[in-house]
């Protein structure tokens, strides 16, 4: 491999403290094309069943679209933003063949066999990208303690501890369309990473500590620690937790 880089990634998934799961992730390698990786993130909501429902149906459209998926013809924006609608209209149907309302957040990467990077989110999933323990970039979550902040009511800390900061202005398999919010990555370089996960991980940690634990760990070792680590603070009443790192190792 030319780009200097290795790839080494890893899921992980934990119940929290909740009675149910109703998180999804995946980290899909292109079936066809070497190099080529889908890593994603759904928060499913919505009673029991609703939930999980929705995330299935996210990973779903997500590895059938991706299977079509060739990174010398196609857009990788227009791949993402088919998966965030196709997985709402599902979701939808599913609501009216059941008395739960299911929806669910979206985080996903596309990582190109080139080096190029899309993401492309919905609700308060979160993607970061990192070079070594530095943030480069973040989502910025589709809530209403983020408008909030953008209004400068309230900060970035202030929002962490809100007591509405799990209020969404719109997700997968609402009445409304659900907000899209795209970013792309040029060319990704050795030492970067790559996090997606669930508000149950991300709300536990500093954008400088997350940074810290990815850049000394392994990416197993990193989703090992970040699980335990927000487990331990949320004294009890955590949310599930999800999450898929990839990090670009240099070759030496």
């Amino acid at each position: 491999m030319s780009k200097g880089y290795r790839i080494t990634a890893s899921t992980g998934i934990h119940k929290g403290d909740r009675d149910y799961q109703q998180d999804q992730v995946s980290l899909i390698s292109h079936q066809r094309v070497a190099g080529c990786i889908l890593g994603i993130v759904a928060d499913g909501m919505g009673g029991r069943s609703g939930g999980r429902k929705a995330s299935d149906q996210v990973m779903m459209t997500a590895m059938q679209l991706f299977e079509r998926y060739s990174p010398d013809s196609d857009d990788a924006p227009a791949l993402l933003t088919q998966v965030i609608n196709e997985a709402h209209i599902v979701i939808k149907l599913t609501a009216l063949s059941t008395e739960q309302e299911p929806h669910s957040t979206l985080a996903a990467f596309l990582i190109n066999p080139a080096g190029d990077c899309h993401w492309v989110h919905t609700g308060d999933s979160r993607i970061y990208h990192f070079h070594g323990s530095k943030l480069i970039h973040r989502t910025i979550d589709h809530s209403y303690v983020q408008t909030l902040v953008d209004k400068g009511e309230i900060t970035d800390e202030e929002a962490n501890v809100h007591p509405q900061s799990n209020i969404l202005m719109g997700c997968l398999g609402t009445e409304e369309a659900p907000p899209i919010s795209h970013h792309y990555i040029a060319q990704l370089k050795p030492e970067d990473v790559l996090i997606a996960c669930s508000d149950g991980v991300w709300h536990y940690f500093s954008a400088s500590e997350m940074g810290s634990a990815l850049s000394m760990l392994s990416p197993r070792e990193a989703t090992e620690f970040l699980i335990h680590k927000a487990r331990s603070r949320a004294r009890g009443s955590g949310d599930n937790l999800s999450l898929v790192v990839v990090k670009l190792e240099p070759l030496t």
